[in-house]
């Protein structure tokens, strides 16, 4: 796990309002509530990440919750589907569970030998449970409702929809270290074997689908995770040698970044392991204070009015 892709580090989207946003992930998904902060850019607008006790990589779905923002459309050019790894057998407890909750989802289907249900969350982003057909080891968070023998575990997998398959997949394949593992149709599955879970990107290659609109229930950028800055540094290297145009180092407070779009479109993330989301309050504390990155800080009084009220 030294200088290599380590896997999925989080997914970003976009949602609308904030409390009903933290109601479904915290409430009816159980996940936990790992870091409450804002937007560097706009930080009268919430920056929220969901997650696993620890606030593990390969765990992390955080969101930008724009009150009153368009519905986004899914498409080419863009993350259309998450994967979460759930326990075999869970499938029951969450269909019951998505009735009693009135979520959108389909019935339970099959890919690459992997059962698998598909919902939608309030903005309509798509999310997918998957039973893996490898061992999953990971401790999930657990809450009153939702224990673990049900509980999602962290990434499975990440979906991106795409005019021409190739050259994004030469990125994974040339860049990132991934492999192709298997194709169903227009479906190409890629894996790394650097880590064991939050593993695998699906590659979906459609010629004439119209490009996505990234808004409300969309994806905004898939991040990849790295071990320290060092390797950051090296990847930039790699990515700026193919031309591509890729940030300077971008310090997030809870990882380090980098950003480039990939040739097929979609924004994608380098982010380190360091210095982790406990570097401003422990544990058992995480999500449960508003934390500011230093130049907000002063702004503090006046958010913590102005930001919505999740609970």
């Amino acid at each position: 796990m030294e200088n290599t892709i380590n896997g999925i580090h989080h997914i970003t989207a976009i949602a609308g309002n904030a409390k009903r946003n933290y109601n479904f992930y915290t409430n009816v998904l159980g996940q936990r509530l790992v870091k409450k902060t804002v937007n560097f850019d706009d930080p009268e607008t919430y920056h929220l990440y969901y997650g696993d006790k620890q606030g593990t990589p390969g765990s992390i779905l955080t969101f930008f919750p724009w009150e009153n923002i368009q519905t986004g459309r899914r498409g080419a050019r863009q993350a259309t589907e998450i994967g979460y790894s759930v326990p075999e057998g869970s499938f029951d407890f969450w269909l019951n569970r998505f009735e009693k909750h009135n979520v959108i989802y389909n019935k339970v289907s099959e890919k690459f030998g992997e059962p698998y249900l598909t919902f939608l969350d309030p903005d309509g982003l798509k999310l997918e449970l998957i039973a893996s057909k490898s061992t999953d080891t990971r401790l999930p968070w657990e809450t009153d409702e939702v224990k673990a023998e049900n509980a999602t575990k962290g990434f499975h997998s990440v979906t991106i929809t795409t005019n021409k398959m190739q050259p994004t997949a030469d990125i994974l394949t040339g860049v990132f270290g991934y492999r192709l593992l298997e194709q169903h149709v227009n479906r190409y599955r890629f894996i790394t074997n650097a880590v064991e879970n939050a593993a695998i990107v699906d590659l979906v290659e459609v010629a004439g689908e119209v490009a996505g609109h990234v808004a409300g229930g969309s994806v905004h950028h898939v991040a990849f995770r790295v071990k320290n800055e060092q390797v950051l540094m090296e990847y930039r290297e790699k990515i700026a040698a193919l031309g591509l145009h890729i940030t300077d180092k971008i310090d997030r407070s809870y990882f380090y970044s980098l950003y480039f779009r990939e040739p097929g479109g979609v924004l994608f993330e380098l982010a380190t392991d360091n210095p982790g989301f406990d570097v401003d309050e422990p544990v058992d504390e995480l999500g449960t204070h508003l934390k500011l990155p230093a130049q907000h800080e002063r702004f503090r009084s006046t958010l913590e009015k102005t930001l919505p009220q999740l609970y």
